[in-house]
């Protein structure tokens, strides 16, 4: 029998700096290597982390969201960037992957991003949110079908979706059919309530009891001056705290060590690979347990594209005859 594989998983609970991405960058660093020095083997940090969650957009109307949205373009992140290249390099160095969410600009228009850096510091994987959630729409534009890609990486199969695309059962089977092991999450965290935790647990539980993988789920943190940094309005804070689900599920759906739902911190857990076929040996939704001439997914995984050029054959001009040349052939 081959020796069991273990894989040291760690999820961020962190607040971003509000004021600039490099703020936010350099606490992602630190975390990074906190992690590392806990012989984490990979790292997840929440959604949109960098430069910040536009958690404005959840308690501002359209008419005043205009500053800040901008501010967002300001700070956000391109790809590839210098930022991206630091983290690449510090997973390098580190020997972790690291599983990032970013405001990706592109142009004109924001993105909510999802990179995934293999322990060797390659990009192994940049996806965006299919559909951004109620207020997100007035911030992002949609992904498309060629992010939901599982990746191999120094951990395993590493397939990742962001916040209510957990709502999405067909982008969840989409990952799922590629034999995922380790499925990420993220979530803004500090959002909506309490009821927000308490839903998200169950959509980790259940996404790891259906695909037979393990779940490792970021949600962020906001303290008190940066609730009330975004809203002075005591009712509108109220949708700024709770909301968070920080934790790490098994392919039985249970707890690897229990979760993080308040303050900042680093969750360590050992994830322990054979689980994922003590799990599927009763229930492989994409194989035995899967009844494919009934029902299966297509799945178009081309890109979108705004321009799409069609190739129109240039026919270089026939050179003009010299009627005075010697060497011009007669035409009888």
């Amino acid at each position: 029998m081959s020796a069991p594989r273990i894989v040291r998983a760690a999820a961020v609970q962190i607040s971003p700096d509000l004021t600039s991405r490099a703020g936010t960058l350099s606490k992602v660093k630190d975390a990074m290597s906190d992690a590392a020095a806990q012989g984490a083997q990979i790292v997840v940090f929440p959604e949109t982390f960098v430069p910040w969650y536009p958690y404005f957009s959840f308690v501002l109307p359209p008419m005043l969201q205009g500053a800040e949205h901008l501010r967002l373009y300001e700070e956000a992140v391109t790809i590839p960037s210098p930022e991206s290249d630091a983290i690449a390099a510090l997973s390098r160095d580190l020997g972790i992957v690291t599983v990032l969410g970013v405001n990706e600009r592109d142009k004109g228009s924001l993105y909510n991003t999802q990179l995934v850096f293999d322990a060797d510091g390659q990009m192994a994987l940049k996806r965006r949110k299919i559909t951004p959630t109620y207020h997100e729409r007035m911030i992002w534009g949609q992904g498309d079908g060629s992010g939901l890609k599982v990746v191999e990486t120094a951990v395993g199969r590493v397939g990742a979706l962001a916040c209510w695309e957990h709502y999405n059962p067909l982008a969840r089977y989409a990952l799922m059919a590629q034999h995922e092991e380790i499925h990420v999450a993220q979530f803004p965290g500090s959002l909506v309530g309490p009821i927000f935790g308490e839903q998200i647990e169950v959509s980790m539980r259940h996404h790891a009891l259906e695909s037979g993988c393990f779940v490792i789920n970021a949600t962020g943190w906001l303290t008190e001056n940066q609730i009330t940094s975004i809203s002075d309005d005591p009712k509108l804070q109220k949708g700024l705290r709770d909301g968070c689900m920080t934790c790490m599920i098994t392919p039985e759906g249970r707890h690897v060590v229990p979760p993080l739902t308040e303050g900042e911190g680093i969750l360590i857990g050992d994830l322990d690979m054979k689980l994922i076929t003590k799990r599927k040996r009763m229930m492989d939704s994409v194989g035995h347990y899967a009844r494919p001439e009934l029902l299966h997914l297509v799945h178009d995984a081309s890109p979108t594209q705004t321009r799409q050029t069609t190739g129109v054959q240039v026919v270089a001009p026939t050179p003009p005859v010299d009627l005075t040349s010697e060497e011009t052939p007669l035409v009888q």
